[in-house]
């Protein structure tokens, strides 16, 4: 939240892909000084239109490529009138390494969604609209989102997070991090345990600046889910509507962490909401 964010340079590398509906392109951008990288999908058409940055979840970062964990939503938001950019976090695809970036939290990948956005509204590419911009995240990307929104509350005008990972970081620590014992011990050596230093577990969890977020947001989960428990995210819900955030929650019965039979509903529900708040 102390932190001066410097996005910029926000560029098109070369053009990947054209369909009829839509344009796909590999682009870099600066912040925090490092390079990174990811594609955009702009629609045919004049322009310009509202953009949406995409978060994604997570995929080991030593098989993950460009644009890798969001493709279905990708394409369905570029073909319903919106340019996409998904970010290539720090130490993924030809984004730069920070060899950091665990010990820290992974904090550095919400520095790497606000600077996306930054570098995008000072852009100068026409077909982009730089005074509407959304942003949605999925999984550890709806980790990554909340955390975004707090850091910077009028980062964008509007956001959606699917299947998220907990607002209390704690919980995330010990279903993942703690399965890697040399990591967990470094960071316990560095920041103290939850138990032993709760207040510094406090501040590096989203839920307890919730009061900060400005953007409406949408969340969907599914009540079968076995990788974020739906559990998380009710929790997540009552804590944002207890900070008087505006936030439209949707459950998914028997639907698991992909959200299969109820994608399409999932997606209208998605396009609407960023139609209402981008307009």
């Amino acid at each position: 939240m102390r932190t001066e964010f410097d996005g910029r340079d926000f560029r098109v590398v070369r053009t990947l892909d054209r369909t009829s509906a839509y344009t796909t392109s590999a682009i870099r951008y600066r912040g925090g000084g490092l390079t990174l990288s990811g594609i955009m999908l702009v629609p045919r058409g004049d322009g310009p239109f509202p953009v949406v940055v995409l978060n994604h979840g997570y995929i080991d970062p030593d098989v993950y490529t460009t644009g890798r964990g969001f493709e279905r939503s990708q394409q369905y938001l570029a073909s319903n009138g919106f340019a996409v950019v998904h970010i290539d976090y720090r130490n993924h695809a030809q984004s730069d390494t920070d060899p950091e970036s665990d010990a820290n939290l992974r904090l550095g990948y919400a520095e790497d969604a606000i600077n996306a956005v930054l570098a995008i509204r000072k852009s100068s590419i026409a077909s982009l609209d730089r005074e509407r911009i959304g942003m949605i995240g999925r999984s550890m990307g709806g980790g990554v989102t909340f955390n975004a929104l707090v850091a910077f509350p009028d980062i964008v005008d509007a956001a959606v997070v699917f299947a998220s990972v907990s607002s209390d970081t704690v919980d995330n620590f010990n279903k993942w991090i703690r399965r890697r014992p040399e990591l967990a011990a470094r960071i316990i050596r560095q920041y103290g345990s939850p138990q032993a230093n709760p207040e510094f577990w406090a501040n590096v969890s989203p839920r307890t600046f919730f009061d900060q977020i400005e953007a409406p947001m949408m969340v969907h989960h599914g009540t079968a889910d076995e990788t974020c428990p739906i559990e998380w995210t009710e929790e997540t819900v009552t804590a944002l509507r207890d900070s008087e955030v505006d936030v439209t929650y949707h459950r998914y019965q028997d639907e698991g962490h992909q959200l299969y039979a109820e994608y399409t509903r999932s997606m209208r529900r998605t396009v609407a909401f960023l139609r209402e708040h981008l307009a």
